[in-house]
C-alpha cells in the first residue's frame, strides 16, 4: 500500500495492521540504551507497574537500579522523544514524513516484561505501533463508553469493550486513528515504538497564536490613539464607556483580519522547540558550501507561501532562496550542489543557524 493510499483509505478513519511492515526490522535502540535514556535529566519517562492494590505511576529519571528487576512481571518503561535524543530514533521518525510534519509529533519507546501494560486507554491522536522486540497482543475497538475509572494515576477504561484482537512481532505495524481503544500486554519481554502524531486542541492552539499575534502588535510603527472629544460629563465614572470597548474590538478585529500576521503565528508556534530542547554550539566552523548542511534531529523546519520557519522563528523568503529553503524543510538537507546558487543572504542565515547548532555538517 502507497502512502497516497494509506492516507486516503485509514489516516483518520479506520485501523489498520501491517504484518512484516519492517522485515526483518531489528530494534536500533536497545534496551540497556532505552534505561541510559531513562536515566537522563531533560528526557521524559514513565514507569507504571500493575500491582494487587492497582496501578501505579512514577515519573523519571530513572537509575538502572531503581527499576524493577527483568524476572519482576507487568511494569513497562515509556520513554517520550526517542528522537530528540537518538539519531536512529530521529531515521526512524522521518520515515512516516508522509504526514505534514505539523502533525509529527515524536517517537515513544515502550519496555515492558511479561504481562506488562498501560491498562485499556484510548488517545486523541494518531499512532503507529510498530513491535520492535518479543510480542504483544493487543486488543482494541471503538469504544463508545469512554468512562475513566476513578482515583488511577493512569487513565484507565472502566468499560472496555474490544472488538479485535492481534500478536505483533517484530517488524509488524498497527495503526490507529484517534480515540481508537486499545489494549497492550506484552507476552514475554517486549519493545514497542510508538510513532504519535500532534492533534492539537483549537483553543489550545488559538491561545499560542493570539500571543504572538499580541507580540506582532507590538511592532507597529503606527497605531491610532483612542480619542473621544464628543466624552460627555458622567455620574457613574467607574462604567466602562462603550466607545473605549468598541475601540478595542476594532484593534483585535484588524489584527486577526490579517491573515499574514495570523499565518507567521501558526508557523513559529509549529516550530517551537519542545521545553526540554536545547542546541549545542559548535566548535568548529566549516565551509557548508562545500559540505552542504543537516538539520540538527531536534531542529523542527516548516513553511508557507510567504515565509520560512525555523525553531520558532520566521524569516521573509522569496524566489530562489525560498525554493532552497524549502527544499531543506522538506528533505531536511542540502547538499553543496543544491547550495552552489544560494545568495549571500541565505548562507548567512544558514552560518547563524549553524553557530546556533540547528545545523549540522551532513554525517
Amino acid at each position: 500500500m502507497s502512502p497516497a493510499q494509506f492516507m486516503r483509505k485509514h489516516w483518520h478513519k479506520k485501523p489498520l495492521l501491517v504484518r512484516h511492515a519492517i522485515p526483518g526490522f531489528e530494534a536500533p535502540i536497545p534496551r540497556a540504551q532505552l534505561f541510559e535514556l531513562a536515566g537522563e535529566e531533560g528526557v521524559e519517562s514513565r514507569l507504571i507497574q500493575q500491582k494487587k492494590s492497582g496501578w501505579s505511576l512514577r515519573h523519571g529519571p530513572f537509575q538502572r537500579r531503581a527499576l524493577p528487576t527483568m524476572t519482576t512481571r507487568e511494569w513497562t518503561l515509556l520513554v517520550q522523544g526517542v528522537d530528540l535524543h537518538n539519531a536512529a530514533g530521529r531515521a526512524l521518525l522521518d520515515q512516516f514524513r508522509f504526514v505534514p510534519e505539523a502533525r509529527l509529533d515524536d517517537l515513544m519507546i515502550s519496555y515492558a516484561t511479561d504481562g506488562g501494560g498501560v491498562g485499556p486507554h484510548f488517545d486523541s491522536y494518531d499512532v503507529f505501533l510498530l513491535q520492535a522486540h518479543g510480542k504483544r497482543r493487543w486488543r482494541i475497538g471503538r469504544q463508545r463508553d469512554k468512562t475513566l475509572v476513578d482515583g488511577m494515576p493512569v487513565k484507565i477504561l472502566a468499560n472496555f469493550e474490544p472488538e479485535e484482537e492481534y500478536v505483533l512481532e517484530p517488524g509488524d505495524m498497527l495503526y490507529l486513528p484517534p480515540r481508537w481503544a486499545h489494549d497492550g500486554i506484552a507476552e514475554g519481554e517486549c519493545m514497542t515504538y510508538s510513532i504519535g502524531f500532534r492533534s492539537p486542541q483549537r483553543d489550545e492552539l488559538a491561545r499560542e497564536v493570539l500571543l504572538r499575534v499580541a507580540d506582532a502588535l507590538g511592532e507597529a510603527d503606527v497605531s491610532p490613539i483612542y480619542r473621544d472629544p464628543a466624552q460627555e460629563a458622567v455620574l457613574h465614572p467607574g462604567s466602562v464607556p462603550a466607545q473605549m470597548q468598541e475601540f478595542a474590538r476594532e484593534g483585535v478585529v484588524r489584527a486577526l483580519m490579517d491573515s499574514r500576521v495570523v499565518e507567521r503565528a501558526l508557523g513559529e508556534a509549529l516550530t517551537e522547540p519542545k521545553g526540554n530542547v536545547w542546541f549545542d554550539p559548535p566548535e568548529d566552523e566549516p565551509d557548508l558550501l562545500q559540505t552542504g548542511v543537516a538539520l540538527d534531529r531536534r531542529s523542527r523546519m516548516m513553511y508557507d507561501a510567504g515565509h520560512i520557519y525555523m525553531n520558532g522563528e520566521s524569516y521573509r523568503a522569496s524566489g530562489k532562496d525560498a525554493r532552497l529553503m524549502r527544499q531543506l524543510a522538506d528533505a531536511r538537507q542540502l547538499t553543496p550542489r543544491q547550495l552552489a546558487n544560494a545568495s549571500d543572504a541565505a548562507i548567512e542565515l544558514l552560518n547563524n543557524w549553524y553557530d546556533d547548532g540547528w545545523l549540522h555538517v551532513p554525517a
